[in-house]
């Protein structure tokens, strides 16, 4: 069974083997996290993202880490280009991205809250789709075992701890 796990702090400093970015489906990496993870790991990510695209709103790719520490970038496109995601969309991303981490045999990985920054879905909203998606698919992975939510500010964190304490109390066992 995997162990999920909710963290305030910087996503590029996540302590996992692969982090993702809340990409568009086109995988251009402009501001928000995209842009924390491109200034951090070098341009050689985007150009390798966007060499394996567009991909489908909703899906999943994964691309070199360049400079950081990780085994790979998962690029989860929550929107297309018009900017916009909901949390079908949300859900349908994170599904995605961790059916893709276990496929590739990660153990960990990290995400942060898709959809929330130009995307404009609400934070609640967000922790409640992508934590649902995690506990929906805990019981089926091979490798993986550790999933982290890391929150940049204290009010998203606050939102993912709200939001895991209805998912357990709703799926407990």
């Amino acid at each position: 069974m995997v162990n999920i796990e909710i963290i305030q702090g910087d996503i590029t400093e996540a302590d996992v083997e692969a982090i993702v970015n809340a990409a568009n489906n086109h995988l251009w990496m402009g501001s928000g996290v995209a842009g924390a993870i491109k200034t951090k790991g070098g341009v050689e990510i985007e150009e390798d993202a966007i060499a394996k695209g567009p991909i489908e709103v909703g899906g999943a790719i994964d691309s070199i880490a360049g400079k950081l520490p990780y085994k790979c970038i998962i690029h989860a496109a929550g929107m297309g280009q018009d900017l916009k995601t909901d949390q079908n969309l949300v859900y349908k991303t994170t599904v995605n991205s961790l059916l893709l981490a276990d496929k590739i045999k990660l153990k960990s990985i990290a995400f942060p809250a898709i959809g929330t920054g130009v995307g404009g879905l609400a934070i609640d909203k967000c922790a409640e789709v992508m934590l649902q998606a995690a506990f929906d698919l805990k019981d089926k992975f091979l490798s993986l075992e550790t999933i982290q939510f890391v929150l940049f500010d204290k009010s998203g964190y606050d939102a993912f701890i709200s939001a895991y304490k209805a998912q357990k109390w709703k799926n407990r066992r």
